[in-house]
């Protein structure tokens, strides 16, 4: 099994959750078999996302988030050498695999919006992609940290709802690409 280190603590790989254009996403256990998220900044080229330090950014961002009053996972270690982040583990389906198997509910499209609520007071906006939110007991978590500056074009109702609203088809075609 792969051992990950966060500030010399030891932990073992599971699997892995998900690249994104940040990182890789790892589901970790600990010595006493807890689960955690650690996720691996990287820093392979993306053609529509500028980005400066991204370990700083992370770290900015959740702070920020924490003003917003949403559920997300809580940062439990940042390890700046090694560019990681050691994240709680949010256990359940993601928002685009609730909508590949039908068991997408209203209710998650209201919890969203009543984030928006709160994000857009405080001038942000969150990454809405669907692989970003997953739901635990029947609530609603954004799994990732990444917020910018509130504009319009970006928000939950000019951006995100399009990729909530997609079809199946068009979420199978994604899910094969990650």
């Amino acid at each position: 099994m792969e051992v990950m280190k966060v500030n010399e603590k030891e932990f073992f790989v599971i699997k892995l959750l998900g690249h994104g254009k940040g990182g890789y996403s790892y589901l970790v256990k600990d010595g006493l078999n807890n689960l955690f998220v650690l996720k691996q900044i990287h820093h392979e080229p993306c053609s529509y996302y500028t980005f400066g330090n991204k370990i700083e950014a992370e770290i900015n961002d959740y702070n920020r988030l924490l003003k917003c009053d949403i559920r997300m996972p809580k940062m439990i270690d940042v390890d700046i050498k090694n560019e990681r982040i050691l994240k709680e583990y949010i256990d359940g389906p993601s928002i685009d695999v609730l909508i590949l198997q039908d068991k997408m509910k209203e209710e998650f499209r209201i919890q969203i919006k009543e984030m928006c609520k709160s994000l857009y007071s405080n001038n942000l906006n969150i990454d809405y992609f669907p692989t970003n939110f997953i739901v635990q007991n029947e609530l609603l978590y954004y799994v990732d940290y990444e917020c910018n500056n509130y504009m319009e074009e970006w928000n939950f109702e000019n951006w995100g709802s399009k990729y909530w609203s997609k079809t199946k088809e068009f979420l199978t075609h994604f899910n094969r690409e990650k």
